[in-house]
């Protein structure tokens, strides 16, 4: 299986490229500066591994919650490589790679999702994590942080740039569900590349033109346009 995956949802940018199992990565904390370094990084990975474009199986992407921009480039980026190589494309949650980062570093089974949104807000969602990929629990939403939707029950790992930024309101939402936060996890490429994986071999691909961004904001406004 070859996938390359990118991701520039957040101040974090990243590509990876996925070869039987195993992922190398480029990683680079970098805010404004994604369209300047994401190219590149996807070069240095194909060069080194000496692997095509044309050779991959699939492309994936980080398709948000996240930065409009940031997620516009990645849209970008994806659209163009799959169109010119007619490949499939694995479109993948910034808040569900987060999750599952966690259960691979640090064994988190429940685990709370939270990116600075701006605006007083915070993309939010709950999942479960196991080898088979992430089970959402509480689906994906943006709100402000004292009136997110919290699971019933369990042990809960909160963890992204929201917990830093509302950490006092997210905590109290949660009350005793969450046992730890982690506010230092940003969405990764190697993340992403290993959940396309799954979702490539379950058969879960879109082509190129119906791979588009999810900013949330907009689903909300259409909803109150429709109210």
């Amino acid at each position: 299986m070859k996938i390359l995956a990118i991701d520039t949802s957040t101040e974090a940018c990243s590509a990876a490229l996925l070869l039987d199992g195993e992922v190398t990565q480029r990683y680079q904390v970098a805010p404004r500066q994604h369209a300047d370094l994401i190219l590149a990084m996807c070069d240095e990975l194909l060069l080194e591994s000496t692997t095509k474009l044309n050779e991959l199986d699939a492309i994936a992407f980080g398709r948000g919650p996240g930065a409009f921009t940031g997620v516009r480039i990645a849209t970008g980026v994806v659209q163009g490589i799959a169109f010119a190589h007619e490949l499939p494309v694995i479109p993948v949650s910034s808040l569900a790679a987060m999750a599952f980062d966690v259960w691979q570093e640090q064994g988190a089974t429940q685990v709370m999702t939270a990116i600075d949104a701006r605006m007083d807000e915070v993309y939010w969602a709950c999942y479960e994590c196991s080898e088979k990929g992430v089970k959402e629990v509480i689906p994906e939403q943006v709100c402000p942080p004292n009136q997110v939707e919290m699971p019933q029950d369990g042990s809960w790992l909160g963890v992204g740039s929201g917990w830093d930024t509302y950490k006092s309101e997210l905590s109290q939402a949660a009350a005793d569900l969450v046992s730890d936060v982690d506010a230092t996890v940003f969405p990764q490429a190697k993340i992403i590349a290993m959940l396309a994986d799954i979702a490539y071999r379950s058969g879960d691909s879109l082509t190129a033109s119906e791979a588009i961004p999810v900013y949330l904001r907009d689903n909300v406004a259409k909803k109150k346009a429709q109210q």
